[in-house]
C-alpha cells in the first residue's frame, strides 16, 4: 500500500489559516472590549481605586505635554474630559482590531499584545494615587485572561484552524489529505457568539457602574449636620442677597451662585468619593509640629462663613467660569499656627487625594485676605464635585493655585522647591485674580429694539480688593458710572 499526502496551504503549527481579514478584525475588536469591560467590572469591587479605563486617562492628563493639554481645551471645551475617556475607549478598541488582525497571522503575537496593552493597564492603576498594587494586579490579569480567552475562541468560530483528515484512494493508495476544517460551528454561530460576548461586556460595565455607586459618598454628606447658628448666618446673607436693589433685574446674575450652577473645573475624570470618617488632613513639612486632622475636628471649629468669588483663570471675557457663593471653614492661619510655620516657609503646598497639587506664597494667607479649609457651601457640606469633604478657598487667587478639593495635605515649602500641577505646563507661579466685569444683560446675541430702553447690569469682582466703582460705554460715547447693588463684602462680587 503506498501512501500519498496532499498538503493544502494550511499554516504552519501555531499559525491561523487563510481565511478572510474580517472575522479576524472582528475578533479583536469584540476581545478588546471583553477586556475592558472585564477590567471595568473587576475594578469596581476595588472602588476607589479607578478601572483601566480611568487609570489610563488619568496617566495621560498628568503626562500629557503643554501644547496637547490647550489642544484638547480649544477643541472640546469643557468636553475634554469626557472626549478623553471615549479616546482611550476608541484607541483600544483600534489595537485590538490590530491584535486580531495580527492573531489571524500568528497568534501568539495578538495574545502578546493583549497582554501587554493589560500591562499598561496594571501600571496605570498602580500608580494611580487611589490605586493598589493589588488591584492592579487583579484588574489587569482578569482583564487579559478575558480578551486572550475571547480572541482565541472567536478565531477558532471563524474557521481559522487546520486539522488533518484521512480519506481512501483507488489502487490502495491511501491519501491524507491535510486541509482546513469548516467552522466548528456555522458563521452565524461565530456572529451569535460575538454577539453574546459584547451583550455580556455591556452587562459587566453596567454591572460596575452599579457596584462603584455602593461606594458613593452621598449618603455619609447627608448625614452631616452644620450648626444651626451657622445656617441662620448663611440665611442672613442669602436675605440679603435677595433683597437688594437690583435684585430683581431680569437677566442679571443672583448675587450668590446656586451650587448646582457653580462652575467646576479640575482635573478629576471621575469625582473622588472620600469617607469623612476616614478622612483627615495633615499639615506637614517645614512646620514645628506635623498636625493632623479629622473631618470632625474641622466640622466643630468651622465658625466662619464668608461670601468669596472664585474664578478660573481660564474664564473669557463674558465667561460663566466665576461664581460667589458663602463658604464655611476654619481658617487656614488657625490651622497652621498650630502647626507653626518656620520663616523660611515662602509656599504653601496642597494636594488633593487623586494626587492634584498646587501651591502658593504664605504671605497670601497672612495679608488678611479670606483663606479658608472650607467645609460648607451656601449652607451645606460641600458638594461631592465641590470637594467634599473639606477644600481650600482662597479669596484672590485662580483655582489654578489655591483651590484644592478633596484636600488631603498641606505642606509648607520653598517657593523654588516645589511646583503646583500647573507650573511645569507653564503657568504662572502666583496666579492673582485680576479685576473684571461680565454684562449679563443684554446677553450676547440677544436682539435690542431700536429706540427702545435697555438696561445694561452685570457683575463685577476683585476679590480680597473689592470693586469701588463700575463705568459702561455705548459705542463711543462718554464713559457713564453704574448704580451698584448691595456689597456682601471686598471677596464677593457685586451686582451693576
Amino acid at each position: 500500500m503506498t501512501v500519498q499526502t496532499e498538503r493544502s496551504q494550511s499554516a504552519p503549527a501555531g499559525r491561523a489559516g487563510p481565511g478572510s481579514w474580517l472575522p479576524a478584525a472582528v475578533a479583536g475588536l469584540v476581545a478588546a472590549a471583553a477586556a475592558l469591560g472585564a477590567g471595568e467590572f473587576i475594578g469596581s469591587f476595588f472602588a476607589p481605586s479607578p478601572g483601566p479605563v480611568i487609570g489610563v486617562a488619568n496617566r495621560v492628563i498628568d503626562n500629557a505635554p503643554t501644547w496637547f493639554v490647550e489642544f484638547g481645551k480649544s477643541i472640546f471645551g469643557l468636553a475634554d474630559k469626557p472626549a478623553l475617556i471615549l479616546g482611550t475607549i476608541i484607541i483600544s478598541l483600534v489595537l485590538g482590531i490590530a491584535f486580531g488582525v495580527v492573531s489571524r497571522l500568528n497568534r501568539l503575537i495578538g495574545a502578546a499584545g493583549i497582554v501587554a496593552f493589560g500591562l499598561v493597564g496594571l501600571l496605570a492603576i498602580a500608580v494611580d494615587p487611589q490605586g493598589s498594587a493589588a488591584a492592579a494586579i487583579v484588574v489587569s490579569l482578569a482583564a487579559v485572561a478575558v480578551g486572550v480567552g475571547v480572541l482565541f475562541r472567536l478565531l477558532q468560530l471563524s474557521g481559522s484552524e487546520s486539522t488533518a483528515g484521512v480519506s481512501p484512494a483507488s489502487s490502495g493508495t491511501m491519501v491524507v489529505a491535510e486541509h482546513p476544517t469548516s467552522p466548528a460551528v456555522s458563521r452565524r454561530s461565530f456572529l451569535n457568539w460575538a454577539g453574546a460576548t459584547g451583550v455580556v461586556t455591556a452587562g459587566a460595565v453596567v454591572a460596575s457602574r452599579s457596584i462603584r455607586s455602593r461606594t458613593n459618598v452621598s449618603t455619609a454628606r447627608r448625614a452631616v449636620t452644620l450648626a444651626p447658628e451657622a445656617d441662620s448666618r448663611v440665611t442672613e446673607i442669602l436675605t440679603e442677597a435677595a433683597s437688594g436693589d437690583l435684585a430683581d433685574t431680569p437677566g442679571l446674575s443672583p448675587l450668590v451662585t446656586p451650587n448646582d450652577e457653580f462652575y467646576l473645573i479640575d482635573t478629576a475624570l471621575t469625582t473622588p468619593q472620600v469617607d469623612p470618617a476616614n478622612w483627615s488632613l495633615t499639615i506637614k513639612g517645614m512646620v514645628d509640629n506635623e498636625v493632623t486632622y479629622t473631618y470632625d475636628d474641622l466640622l466643630e471649629r468651622s465658625e466662619t462663613i464668608v461670601p468669596v468669588t472664585l474664578s478660573c483663570v481660564s474664564n473669557e471675557v463674558g465667561g460663566n467660569l466665576v461664581g460667589n457663593a458663602i463658604w464655611r471653614g476654619v481658617p487656614l492661619t488657625d490651622l497652621l499656627d498650630e502647626a507653626g510655620v518656620r520663616p523660611e516657609a515662602t509656599q504653601i503646598a496642597s494636594r488633593s487625594v487623586d494626587g492634584w497639587s498646587c501651591g502658593f506664597p504664605t504671605e497670601a494667607a497672612y495679608d488678611g485676605r479670606t483663606s479658608l479649609v472650607a467645609v460648607g457651601m451656601n449652607g451645606e457640606p460641600l458638594p461631592l464635585k465641590h470637594g467634599f469633604p473639606a477644600r481650600l478657598v482662597v479669596a484672590g487667587l485662580y483655582g489654578y493655585v489655591s483651590a484644592t478639593k478633596w484636600l488631603k495635605e498641606i505642606e509648607l515649602t520653598t517657593l523654588e522647591d516645589f511646583d503646583g500641577y500647573w507650573i511645569p505646563r507653564g503657568w504662572s507661579k502666583l496666579g492673582p485674580v485680576k479685576t473684571q466685569s461680565r454684562i449679563d444683560t443684554p446677553n450676547n446675541r440677544s436682539e435690542v429694539a431700536a429706540g427702545a430702553d435697555v438696561a445694561i447690569a452685570g457683575v463685577a469682582w476683585a476679590p480680597d480688593r473689592g470693586i469701588a466703582k463700575v463705568e459702561v460705554q455705548v459705542d463711543e460715547g462718554e464713559w457713564q458710572e453704574a448704580t451698584l447693588g448691595e456689597s456682601l463684602g471686598p471677596d464677593s462680587w457685586i451686582q451693576w
